[in-house]
Formats: C-alpha cells, sequence, structure tokens
C-alpha cells in the first residue's frame, strides 16, 4: 500500500470524471501515463487495492482512538474493497472504468451489479476521501476562500456545524453528512449508507462517516459527541484546496 498524497486527493475536485481521481495509494498498482509505478491518472481502476493512512493510527487520538482507526481501515474499508472486486471480477466491460466513473455513472452499471458497485463501490470511494479529510494537526477554523464561501452561503462555520450535527442525528441508521460543491455554491446533504454525492451531480469536500463502526468503540451511542469531536480533526487545508480545485474546474 502507498501513502495517499494532498497533491493527488485534489484531483478528486474537479467535475468532470476525467478530473475525479482517487489518490495513488487505491491504484491497481501499474504504471500511469508519465511512467510512474503506482500512478494512473485516470484514477483507481480494477483490481482495487486498499490505501495506507496518511498517519500513524494513533495519530488522531483522543478524538479517534486507535482501536477504532484499525478496525475501520484494516477490517471495514478492505472489506468493500475486497466485495467490489470480488462483484466485478466477471464483468470485464467494467475494468477499465475508474471508480468514480463507476460511483458517478451508477444507472449505467449493470443491473446484475449495480448494487455491490453502490454499497462496495461508495464505501471504498467514501473511505478513500474520509482518511484525508482528517490530519493530526486538524480543527481550527477555515481560511482563505473557503471560509468566505462558508460565511456567505451558510452563515459561518458554526452554521455549518451545527447543519451538519442536525444532519447527522436525523440520518437514521447509517450514512454520512457531507459538505458539497455544486453549481457554485456550498450545501449540507446527507446520504444513506455508503451513498456517495457523486451520483447525485454533486462534489463532496468534506465527509462525516456516521456509521456506528465508526465512532462506537470510544463513544457508543453518542453520536452527537463524535460529531462535535471530529470537528477537532478535519483537515481544512486539504478541503480548502479541493474547494479551489472544484471552482475552477
Amino acid at each position: 500500500m502507498q501513502p495517499m498524497t494532498r497533491r493527488h486527493l485534489l484531483q478528486w475536485a474537479g467535475v468532470s470524471a476525467a478530473t475525479l481521481v482517487l489518490p495513488v495509494g487505491c491504484s491497481a498498482g501499474g504504471k500511469g501515463e508519465d511512467g510512474k509505478k503506482g500512478e494512473d491518472k485516470r484514477g483507481d481502476t480494477y483490481p482495487f487495492t486498499l490505501p495506507k493512512l496518511p498517519y500513524a493510527e494513533d495519530a488522531l487520538e483522543p478524538h479517534i482512538d486507535a482501536e477504532t482507526m484499525k478496525t475501520h481501515h484494516d477490517k471495514h474499508h478492505l472489506a468493500y474493497v475486497n466485495a467490489l472486486n470480488a462483484a466485478l471480477k466477471d464483468h470485464d466491460d467494467l475494468h477499465k472504468k475508474t471508480l468514480v466513473e463507476l460511483i458517478r455513472g451508477l444507472n449505467d452499471v449493470p443491473e446484475k451489479v449495480r448494487m455491490a458497485v453502490r454499497n462496495q463501490g461508495g464505501g471504498h470511494l467514501n473511505h478513500s476521501l474520509f482518511w484525508m479529510m482528517m490530519a493530526k494537526d486538524g480543527g481550527g477554523d477555515p481560511k482563505g476562500e473557503l471560509a468566505k464561501a462558508i460565511d456567505t452561503d451558510l452563515g459561518g462555520v458554526d452554521k455549518l456545524k451545527d447543519a451538519a450535527l442536525k444532519a447527522a442525528l436525523a440520518r437514521f441508521g447509517s450514512g454520512w453528512v457531507w459538505l458539497v460543491f455544486n453549481k457554485g455554491k456550498l450545501a449540507v446533504r446527507s446520504s444513506a449508507n455508503q451513498d456517495n454525492p457523486l451520483t447525485e451531480g454533486d462534489t463532496p469536500l468534506l465527509g462525516i462517516d456516521v456509521w456506528e463502526h465508526a465512532y462506537y468503540l470510544k463513544y457508543k451511542n453518542l453520536r452527537a459527541d463524535y460529531v462535535k469531536a471530529w470537528w477537532n480533526v478535519v483537515n481544512w487545508n486539504d478541503i480548502a484546496e479541493r474547494y479551489n480545485a472544484a471552482k475552477k474546474s
């Protein structure tokens, strides 16, 4: 496994599928267009692999504990990757599609494997983003153009946090809370299970995993406490760069 880098994550932010490329750690490991091993500028394609965490398992403590990080990444995320590969094994026509292309064009995926791509592919996609949305030195407030956009579109960072918490608590069962970019504006969205905003035409900038496996070992049934604590590890630098790239696209 190779670590994900900010440079590769930025490629997610574009509106076109060609620019929404997974981090290099998720690639099949072949040579990309520039000849570098592990880099495929078209993105993550079959067979999919588990990316390495960009920090140590205990780096986000005390807000996200090491045991949760290890189980979440090594067990849950890996299970999505393995299940997606198994579902696509006999579908050669889908092997050249990037993960983003599969999720964005979900309605074009053969019905026989569409639900597997939605659930397992979505799980791989969402978690690959999620790891990069957090940082050891995270927290604080957004700056620059992102901060201005949050003020203009959402009423400020406190209003964003309030809206995210409300969406998280209103999400029955498992799912995600997202800050998305669409048609020049920011909005807070919620999705069920492993659905990704790309399927609805939105560009995900920030996502909070509200499946129980993301917080139960530490926070038990107190989802609100987890969501409030999560902002202490949010990686505003990457989110801001993703936002700026989305605007340019």
